[in-house]
């Protein structure tokens, strides 16, 4: 049994136009078990798109999974994503509460 560490784990971000989207998205990736939690967080972002700075009301979605999820996460929120180019990051973990790792570990689906 391979020993798990805090970087298997991590956190992806995707900004969504309406906070339906976001809940879709939301009950998507924890339905198909790429995520074991997703929160939702109204934010308003500034950015540049077609050479003009925007200015737009967004959610935030933060999403808890296993690293190893972290492509099959990606093309899953794209293909329900509404945006053209949406956010869609990824980072693992440096450090944590084991207890926590092992509870995404056992709610989502394990890769390979």
């Amino acid at each position: 049994m391979t020993v798990e560490k805090p970087s298997d784990y991590g956190v992806m971000l995707t900004t969504t136009p309406s906070r339906e989207e976001a809940q879709s998205i939301a009950k998507l990736l924890i339905e198909e078990k790429l995520a074991a939690c997703v929160q939702l967080l109204p934010i308003e972002s500034f950015y540049a798109w077609q050479d003009k700075t925007q200015n737009d009301a967004e959610v935030l979605l933060l999403i808890k999974t296993r690293t190893a999820l972290f492509d099959a996460a990606i093309a899953r929120i794209k293909q329900a994503h509404s945006y053209t180019v949406p956010e869609i990051v990824a980072m693992p973990f440096a450090a944590g509460f084991q207890g926590y790792f092992a509870w995404i570990g056992q709610v989502t689906a394990r890769p390979g």
